[in-house]
């Protein structure tokens, strides 16, 4: 799963949301004040869980050992023994960021740690359109073409069964690093590292692809040390792939436990420090932002999208290849080719966001004269269009699932079967109701929490047998593929199964805040100091709600309403983004801090992810 570009809370959204302040826990809260931690992040700090300032050492120290990971021993003695016998070694990625930035810190481990003894890796990408997610027995019939000898798969392969039997039945040594939750069955590897998988105990179970190969080139040290190979002081230090672990773990959305924390807290050290790999660095510099500033935020919505880009639209080799290359001319050209498929991509999102939204109006409309139950107000949404692109299905599903807050799924027909949208085939392109029956179509969906998707899709499964021809995924998002026929019946399923699953209650959007925020801390500084810190899933930023009064107000670009509000005495500037209504009076606003820079000159703006009328004058 990969993130879209922008976290803004949708302002304008048709559904009720109810605001909803974290709690913190008042002894946590003495005990880090006492413990040194700073007032406000002390209160933040406590209402997301954490009750001492052990649980706050990012020091490189505290990481989880990799002899914790089940199997990553037995792994690093593959790879020892493939870098001694020089065998060709090939890595299959995954075509998201995380895959792209575990390959490249798979490869980028391997020809450090090999040192005189050289190493013959490769590294294979499939296709998201021909060749579909994950180690497939073709995608093994071509590393045997490439002479590999030990084939690595990296965040894929938990669910490979067909693949790895035929890249074995070609005489393939096979090695799995992946986080993927396991099915009932697991492919017959050599070797399997996955903190996920059956009798693994290892604390975090959170860690991303990227963190997996990242644990397992630790490992390979250690067994590299232990034989020798670094006697004569060449040990290198694989910190230096800091900063690709912390863009790939942060960009795949997983939890950020204690051990992620710490990952990409030293990674974003690494990368303010200018001690970056020319890849994120071009990336950074190709989007308009300095390292020596990079927080969570850029690594998620700025770097990690320009890569992502490249496997929606086209072919992830670019994205490798631009965090492989050393030559910094090299990567930023790369990387303007990233970002010119990100723009690309975003034309492409916007086109069909917007005929989602009338498929949607059309699904209402027609309910309403039936007399039946609209869309939006279903369990869960399910839309297809012949014209859409698969690359972004993924990114469309966020999109809706955040503005009607509900599961959805979008699909669309597999590349080569989707028909180009034009004045001129308009009239002949089919429709979701006369379905073309023998096309396939591929499906991505994100899910609201109270609702596991990929539970979803096993009970769909179960209750239909042969409707899912494949599927996949966690929690929050999974991917399915069916026959184009059979979409309808996969939206009544959808449907039933959501209802059954879910709480009524969790189809009311829920916005957790962290309440209001003492005038004192609405600053600068504060901004600054919060910048600094690391947040994401499942340890969220800092969202605070107050009640301005709204001095002025207008439109910029005559999409996002630029405000200038005073709380008591004080005034402060604030944007909405995306939003063109007018407010006026009194207003309740959900905020974050940001820093806004013009001309060399930095100024606090609030952030506003939601606002209301209170009604007061």
């Amino acid at each position: 799963m990969t993130l879209s570009d922008s976290n803004a809370f949708d302002a304008h959204n048709t559904h009720s949301t109810r605001l909803s302040a974290r709690r913190a826990s008042p002894r946590s809260q003495w005990q880090l004040e006492q413990d040194g931690v700073h007032p406000l992040l002390a209160r933040l700090y406590a209402a997301r869980g954490i009750a001492g300032r052990n649980e706050l050492d990012y020091g490189l120290a505290a990481l989880l050992p990799p002899e914790r990971l089940t199997h990553a021993a037995d792994a690093a003695v593959l790879l020892a023994d493939a870098i001694e016998a020089q065998a060709k070694i090939l890595i299959v990625a995954d075509y998201d960021c995380d895959g792209a930035t575990a390959c490249a810190v798979g490869i980028r481990a391997l020809r450090a740690l090999a040192g005189a003894h050289g190493v013959h890796v490769d590294y294979l990408v499939p296709s998201r359109f021909t060749d579909g997610y994950g180690l497939t027995p073709p995608l093994a019939d071509m590393a045997a073409a490439r002479g590999c000898e030990l084939l690595v798969t990296v965040d894929n392969g938990i669910a490979s069964l067909d693949g790895i039997a035929r890249a074995r039945e070609l005489g393939m040594t096979t090695l799995i690093t992946d986080h993927h939750l396991p099915g009932a069955t697991l492919p017959e590897a050599d070797c399997i590292v996955n903190p996920n998988q059956p009798g693994c105990d290892f604390p975090s179970k959170s860690l991303a692809g990227v963190g997996v190969i990242f644990y397992v080139m630790l490992a390979l040290r250690a067994e590299l040390r232990a034989r020798g190979h670094f006697a004569d002081g060449s040990e290198p230090n694989l910190a230096s792939l800091l900063d690709l672990v912390a863009l790939g773990t942060v960009a795949d959305v997983v939890p950020l436990d204690h051990n992620n924390r710490l990952l990409v807290h030293q990674g974003l050290k690494r990368i303010r420090a200018g001690r970056l790999t020319p890849g994120l660095r071009a990336l950074l510099r190709a989007a308009g932002r300095d390292p020596a500033r990079a927080t969570a935020f850029d690594l998620g919505f700025v770097a990690g999208p320009r890569l992502n880009a490249a496997g929606r639209l086209a072919d992830m080799s670019t994205g490798i290849e631009t965090l492989l290359t050393n030559d910094e001319a090299y990567a930023l050209n790369l990387a303007q080719q990233l970002d010119a498929y990100n723009r690309e991509r975003k034309t492409i999102e916007a086109d069909m966001q917007e005929q989602a939204m009338c498929a949607l109006a059309g699904m209402a409309d027609s309910a309403y004269a039936d007399g039946g139950t609209e869309a939006s107000d279903e369990a869960a949404i399910a839309l297809f269009d012949p014209a859409w692109h698969q690359g972004v299905i993924g990114i469309l599903a966020a999109r809706i699932k955040e503005q009607r807050h509900r599961p959805v799924f979008v699909f669309a027909r597999s590349k080569g079967q989707r028909p180009d949208r034009s004045e001129d085939s308009e009239d002949s392109v089919p429709t979701a109701d006369a379905p073309a029956a023998d096309s396939e179509l591929k499906g991505s969906g994100r899910s609201i929490p109270g609702l596991h998707l990929r539970d979803v899709l096993d009970l769909i499964d179960k209750r239909a047998p042969g409707l899912l021809k494949r599927f996949g995924g966690h929690a929050m998002a999974a991917g399915a593929s069916i026959m184009e026929a059979d979409f309808s019946r996969f939206r009544a399923c959808l449907v039933e199964v959501a209802r059954e699953l879910l709480d009524p209650a969790a189809l009311t959007r829920t916005l957790e805040t962290d309440g209001a925020l003492e005038t004192g801390y609405l600053s600068l500084e504060t901004a600054k100091m919060l910048d600094e810190e690391v947040w994401g899933q499942s340890f969220p930023p800092p969202l605070f709600a107050d009640e301005f009064v709204v001095e002025h107000q207008r439109l910029l670009k005559d999409r996002h309403l630029k405000l200038r509000l005073r709380k008591g005495a004080a005034l402060f500037d604030g944007i909405c983004f995306n939003f063109s209504d007018a407010v006026h009076g009194t207003i309740r606003a959900v905020y974050r801090l940001s820093i806004n820079e013009f001309n060399g000159v930095q100024n606090l703006q609030l952030i506003i992810e939601y606002l209301e009328n209170t009604g007061k004058a």
